[in-house]
């Protein structure tokens, strides 16, 4: 369901961003030749470190930002190509979503579903079961600034949604939250699964991808450094045990 191929992506690093880094070099290298596959059904966990590349991945296969070279694929579609098929397909959550703080859940609902072609019946049955299901509903017409962190990130997954994708992609979707709340995501996640929803989730949370996750990919330095069963790694260690041993021989070959 999803493809991606040798995808490189850089930025041009500023004075500022350089003296930061600790660098002369002008450009930063984000993804590095980075392919991995994710099946139909499955729920494909990319961990990695901040700045490992991860978010720039998503933000690629969601046909927000280009890549250098390479291409991503969903359900045989190129990002490259057509990208505006592509978004059609997808739903794509940000912990940096930013919701207009003027304006009031029932409203954002209706003006990204309508975005969207959702016939207004199909629109208002989702509107009732997500509202209901997220605890929406008592803050329907409540303005997006008088709301809690949790409550707009709840909001914001509802939007990412309103289109019944087929693949769903989030970026550090529980990241911030309180437990009540990122139990309610992680809920939801289990039931997407079970509705053979394909998801990819970026987190650097162990304990998330573990519990979650069919395959996990580990990105270190933009690179692809592992990517298998998270059963079949289970049996052989802890994901943090896997995965710090894979950060230090990055580190090593990086410097």
């Amino acid at each position: 369901m999803i493809e991606v191929k040798n995808l490189r992506k850089t930025f041009k690093l500023s004075k500022k961003q350089q003296k930061l880094e600790k660098t002369k070099t002008k450009l930063k290298v984000a993804v590095d030749d980075l392919s991995f596959s994710v099946n139909k059904g499955e729920i494909y966990g990319l961990l990695g470190p901040n700045g490992a590349g991860k978010t720039t991945t998503l933000r690629i296969m969601a046909s927000l930002i280009k890549a250098d070279s390479g291409d991503a694929f969903i359900d045989g579609i190129s990002v490259k190509e057509n990208p505006g098929q592509v978004r059609s397909k997808i739903g794509f959550l940000t912990s940096e979503l930013k919701l207009d703080d003027f304006f009031t859940p029932n409203y954002l609902f209706d003006y990204f579903g309508r975005l969207h072609g959702v016939d207004e019946k199909t629109l208002a049955e989702r509107k009732i079961k997500l509202f209901d299901q997220f605890g929406i509903e008592p803050f329907k017409e409540v303005k997006v600034a008088d709301l809690s962190t949790g409550m707009k990130q709840k909001v914001s997954l509802v939007i990412s949604i309103i289109h019944d994708p087929q693949v769903i992609i989030f970026d550090e979707p529980t990241n911030g939250l309180d437990i009540l709340t990122a139990k309610t995501v992680t809920d939801f996640l289990l039931t997407l699964k079970k509705e053979e929803k394909t998801i990819i989730l970026s987190t650097h949370i162990f304990e998330l991808v573990e519990k979650l996750c069919d395959r996990v990919g580990i990105i270190i330095y933009g690179q692809m450094r592992l990517s298998e069963s998270v059963e079949d790694l289970l049996k052989v260690d802890r994901l943090e045990n896997v995965f710090f041993k894979l950060f230090e021989e990055g580190m090593t070959s990086h410097v």
